[in-house]
């Protein structure tokens, strides 16, 4: 299924319905972002949100490990960190 956005994020009316009603994953992999925006999103609506670390990049190496940062220290409450090796998606909604 393709859910056309013009925006960053992803979370959209259509995208909303659908996570709730098929319990879906969702993945992204530009860590400054699309996964950005699906990260917050997911933790603003209380998603389980699992960061496989080995799967994201960023044009600019300071602004991914700066969010690397972010995402693993200031959110480590709702965020979970695998890598590919463990057999998590790049961004995991549940």
């Amino acid at each position: 299924m393709v859910l056309d956005k013009r925006v960053y994020s992803p979370w959209t009316a259509a995208l909303d319905r659908f996570v709730s009603e098929k319990h879906v994953s969702s993945s992204g992999g530009e860590t400054d972002v699309c996964v950005l925006a699906t990260v917050l999103g997911a933790i603003d609506r209380g998603l389980r949100v699992v960061l496989v670390t080995d799967a994201l990049c960023s044009s600019a190496d300071s602004t991914h490990d700066a969010l690397m940062e972010l995402y693993l220290n200031r959110f480590s409450e709702q965020i979970e960190a695998s890598t590919t090796a463990e057999g998590g998606g790049t961004v995991a909604v549940k």
